[in-house]
């Protein structure tokens, strides 16, 4: 379990597809002795488990099933990622609960500055529109955010200069796909709504 909120940006460092599936080496700047092997990190908003690991980076394996809902196929070395470790009994909760599985990726449409802000308006996945209220919470590559507005096809999200700054949405750009988790109280409410009309 996550909170979305983002506490440090990995790169990649090397991709192995000898395998079959993508094996990514994330340099990290994360204390790597006390990562324990088999321990999940949120990588931009995807669940991925620690594989290997050396002082300064850390292995994972990415199957099919993940790349089809993710963007990760698209990671190249280089590119930055937002990282995350799983919550630890006792932890602050902030952000949200998040749980590290994508539900798909969402198109970035526009991108407005607003003050010292951005803008950011997203597409919409098919079939998610009841799960994005205005107000309610969203996770975008990892980053737990506040969604401002709802139209048919679009949401938006209002990115403070600090989230700006020290996330990787500063790299991204209009068109580029981005990793969504819906909120899972969302989903649990509106699953109850579901079940209580067909009673």
């Amino acid at each position: 379990m996550f909170t979305g909120l983002v506490q440090h940006i990995g790169k990649i460092r090397s991709i192995d597809k000898s395998s079959g599936d993508l094996k990514f080496e994330i340099e990290t700047d994360m204390n790597m002795s006390e990562v324990q092997m088999g321990a999940s990190i949120c990588c931009s908003g995807c669940c991925l488990t620690v594989v290997d690991k050396t002082d300064s980076s850390f292995f994972v394996d990415v199957s099919n099933e993940t790349l089809s809902k993710t963007n990760l196929g698209a990671w190249e070395v280089m590119t930055c990622v937002n990282l995350e470790p799983s919550l630890k009994v006792g932890d602050e909760m902030g952000g949200h609960f998040v749980s590290g599985h994508i539900d798909s990726c969402a198109q970035i449409l526009s991108i407005e500055q607003d003050a010292g802000s951005r803008r950011i308006k997203v597409s919409i996945p098919e079939g998610m529109s009841q799960y994005i209220p205005a107000k309610g919470s969203i996770t975008i590559d990892g980053i737990s955010l506040t969604v401002n507005k709802v139209c048919d096809t679009s949401f938006n999200v209002n990115i403070i200069p600090h989230t700006w700054d020290n996330t990787t949405l500063s790299d991204r750009n209009i068109g580029d796909d981005v990793n969504i988790e819906i909120d899972m109280l969302a989903r649990y409410v509106r699953r109850m709504i579901e079940v209580k009309d067909q009673a």
